[in-house]
């Protein structure tokens, strides 16, 4: 009888608690994508299956020792993209990821991309003067922008910090709320203040606010005005109509860095109203100054049911 093929890797106690996972349920999935046996005795761990799928799992189990060393909580979203790049016989893949740093929070957590795709579009911001990134929920659009305009302003690359986006919808109809303008906006600018409280911390998030060097504001307060050294982010810019989106991109001024996000498929707008996103992006699409990128649904860095969820709204979309 012809005996099994396996190679072996060498994992120490450390290594194996962090990349096994509770009760193994790293491993557990690690053998069911990728068509393999594991078997761990001491610090000799045996993988046993078809040649070219064992190498693929001892590639992805050498990947996450590397990681280990750092991350001492490795969580499920990093194994599942592993075991996605190792299906795209890609390697390394989690190692490069983890020592892309752009910065930490306020609590010490590092901030970094944690796909592929999170780390062109990282880099594309540092690159070029406009980038637009597009991409279901839960691909890090927002998140990401923000750390790196935090970056820039803390190491002096910019003056200022403004973030933006559409109130409501594109009319941005604020009047039937109650309170005065800031009562207003606030619920719809919420999640650009949790990501700045995250990762620069409430106080000197309300310091430099009432230095005026970080400014959260509804879109159409960008009329009229220069945005010169600035990092300026616009959030959910499907919902703009292209005479804002226009607007904006021409408040663009000297020293300034622009971000611009949106999930195409998350339309507030009207029937018959054309959104400003898609326009730009045609319209756009072949200046060298500004960068491009669409995330998708395996750039989902939220819980892996937000992954199944995306996909099955794209195959969805698909077929109508």
């Amino acid at each position: 009888m012809e005996e099994e093929y396996f190679e072996t890797v060498e994992l120490d106690i450390e290594a194996q608690k962090i990349i096994f996972g509770q009760y193994d349920s790293y491993i557990k999935d690690i053998e069911n994508n990728l068509g393999v046996s594991i078997v761990n005795r001491g610090d000799t761990t045996k993988i046993y299956g078809d040649m070219p799928k064992v190498g693929r799992a001892k590639r992805l189990l050498l990947d996450l020792s590397m990681v280990s060393k750092n991350d001492k909580n490795i969580d499920r979203q990093k194994v599942d993209y592993g075991i996605y790049m190792a299906k795209q016989n890609e390697s390394g893949v989690l190692q490069s990821l983890d020592e892309s740093v752009i910065c930490h929070t306020i609590s010490g957590k590092e901030v970094k991309p944690k796909t592929k795709g999170q780390e062109k579009y990282v880099n594309l911001i540092r690159d070029k003067m406009i980038v637009f990134g597009t991409g279901p929920a839960g691909t890090g659009k927002t998140f990401l922008a923000m750390a790196m305009a935090i970056t820039a302003f803390k190491n002096n690359e910019v003056g200022r910090i403004i973030l933006t986006r559409p109130a409501i919808e594109a009319g941005e109809k604020l009047g039937f709320l109650p309170g005065d303008l800031q009562s207003k906006v606030d619920p719809y600018l919420r999640p650009l203040y949790d990501a700045l409280y995250q990762i620069m911390g409430a106080d000197a998030f309300i310091k430099n606010m009432e230095k005026g060097l970080i400014e959260v504001a509804p879109l159409a307060y960008m009329r009229g005005r220069t945005l010169d050294n600035s990092f300026i982010i616009l959030d959910e810019a499907q919902n703009t109509t292209p005479s804002q989106m226009k607007m904006f991109l021409t408040r663009i001024g000297f020293g300034s860095k622009c971000v611009i996000t949106g999930d195409r498929s998350q339309k507030d707008l009207g029937a018959n109203v054309k959104s400003g996103l898609d326009e730009a992006l045609k319209v756009l699409g072949k200046i060298d100054d500004i960068g491009m990128i669409t995330l998708s649904s395996k750039d989902v860095v939220r819980h892996p049911l937000v992954m199944k969820i995306v996909e099955a709204y794209e195959r969805y979309e698909k077929k109508k």
